[in-house]
């Protein structure tokens, strides 16, 4: 009898794992097979322009109000140059993704205002900006109104008036640029470039490769990020910002850093240049900063050359536009391609997955309440409707070993994103936190494997012996579909151990 149940746990195990093989996307990313080989290594912007170094001036901030569309006004803060002669250019600073004030970029701004360069860094609105909803040709506009408010103050040139996206600020600087041809210049900084959904992927594939989690665990990335989230929204996972850069016809600067790996560092470059040959723009410069990460920062202060190679850009405009090198810095590496997503099947859309996994909790729910009904009489004296041993048993156990598998599998995501989006690793976390699960996750199948049998035992039980109430068959019932359930929703997140 043991080797028999031993036999179906590991068909059952199988079974699961083919289920996870199958059910599809896979995710195979492919290499990309070449990179840009920077002219220089020296970051230094060329030309004969005489421009201030960083440090020339003193600098000043002032907080202004700055009025937006449906009569809403935001703060801004603009840091202007003491004592800078003559008309100065302007730079709008576009927030990357998240909550963002005009107190932001004072690192920035503050190397800038010195060098001679007015900047303004406006509040980003949080009441049209939410995780699921996005609208970059609104926030656009939105920063084209803190763009004219710097064209218009003391000291600045406006024909000289430009705009800088660092991260998802890039997806509306390019926009603003298309909207208004009197933006002067577009600087991007750690551009994602591609669609959301694409860089995200390839994001998550990057990171969770360098903390060493399992292949089996890589499969998740599409079945997340592919498919739509649980209650719609996300749009703008899909918004390609590619048709913006193909009618740029201003000069455009593009910043990496050679240490993000978030962002597809050779591929985005790549693509900015292939679209604003479109565009049949030839004014560009592209700089990669070593080590640096996604804000261009290196131990958390800025690149070293950055601010000072970004204020001679803009102030040696028109010179430095196409001024050699135009391709300089460190040498960037990007090992994968990052390309359009597979999508999750019907069954695995993010409302359906919600629906399976708070199903399978429902129907647990349902058979401890069943298994409380049937106690119920005892409390007047009758002959409770339960489960007999050791039927009650197993069936308690298998309920708590499935529950037990998805705390452990939540818990487990939850650490390794955190030594992922912290640039940690720990091998015991990630290698022995996957075999406890896929651990938990077996010992759930074969407690399914020894209820059920026990439940046929049962069921074949010759009379006069214990009887089980409907109460009982009411709990072990649900138990087992609601195990099944969720035991197949771990399958397909890939708990159990791969068969194809």
């Amino acid at each position: 009898m043991r080797y028999r149940r031993l036999a179906a746990t590991i068909v059952v195990v199988l079974l699961l794992g083919l289920v996870g093989s199958l059910a599809g996307p896979g995710w195979n990313p492919q290499s990309l097979g070449h990179t840009i080989v920077p002219e220089t290594a020296s970051t230094r912007i060329g030309s004969d322009a005489l421009t201030p170094p960083v440090g020339t001036f003193e600098v000043i901030r002032e907080v202004v109000d700055v009025a937006v569309d449906d009569g809403v006004t935001i703060q801004a803060t603009i840091a202007s140059p003491v004592g800078a002669r003559g008309e100065r250019p302007g730079l709008v600073f576009m927030h990357g993704a998240g909550t963002a004030t005009h107190e932001n970029f004072a690192d920035t701004t503050t190397d800038l205002a010195s060098a001679g360069i007015v900047t303004i860094v406006p509040d980003k609105r949080a009441d049209t900006y939410t995780t699921r909803e996005r609208d970059y040709v609104a926030m656009a506009e939105e920063y084209l109104d803190a763009w004219d408010v710097l064209r218009s103050w003391p000291g600045v040139d406006p024909d000289r008036v430009g705009v800088y996206g660092e991260s998802e600020g890039a997806m509306s600087a390019p926009i603003a640029a298309v909207l208004d041809d009197d933006v002067a210049f577009v600087v991007l900084v750690s551009a994602p470039v591609l669609p959301i959904r694409e860089q995200g992927a390839f994001a998550a594939d990057t990171y969770l490769r360098e903390v060493g989690v399992p292949d089996r665990l890589l499969r998740a990335i599409p079945r997340l990020v592919g498919g739509q989230l649980p209650g719609g929204g996300f749009d703008y996972f899909d918004f390609d910002v590619s048709p913006y850069h193909q009618q740029l016809a201003q000069p455009v600067l593009m910043v990496y850093g050679t240490g993000d790996a978030s962002m597809p560092i050779v591929q985005g470059a790549e693509k900015l240049l292939a679209d604003l040959a479109v565009a049949g723009n030839d004014q560009y410069t592209i700089r990669y900063y070593e080590n640096a990460n996604h804000g261009i920062k290196v131990d958390g202060a800025l690149a070293r050359g950055f601010t000072e190679d970004l204020a001679r850009w803009v102030q040696g405009l028109p010179e430095t536009a196409a001024a050699p090198p135009r391709i300089a810095g460190d040498q960037p590496v990007q090992e994968f391609r990052a390309d359009p997503v597979d999508r999750p099947r019907w069954y695995a859309s993010g409302d359906m997955i919600l629906v399976t996994v708070l199903g399978g909790l429902g129907l647990l729910v349902l058979a401890a309440l069943g298994w409380i009904l049937g106690r119920l009489p005892r409390l007047w004296g009758g002959e409770p409707s339960t489960t007999v041993r050791p039927l009650g048993r197993y069936t308690l156990g298998l309920g708590l070993a499935t529950v037990a598998t998805w705390v452990v599998f939540v818990a487990y995501v939850a650490g390794v994103a955190d030594l992922a989006l912290n640039y940690r690793t720990n091998a015991l976390l990630v290698q022995g936190g996957w075999l406890a699960l896929q651990g938990v996750g077996i010992l759930a199948a074969a407690m399914l494997v020894v209820t059920v049998a026990a439940a046929l035992r049962q069921a074949r039980a010759p009379r006069g012996s214990a009887a089980m109430g409907r109460a009982g068959w009411f709990a072990v019932g649900c138990a087992v579909l609601g195990a099944v359930v969720l035991l197949v929703a771990a399958a397909y997140w890939g708990v159990y151990p791969a068969v194809l």
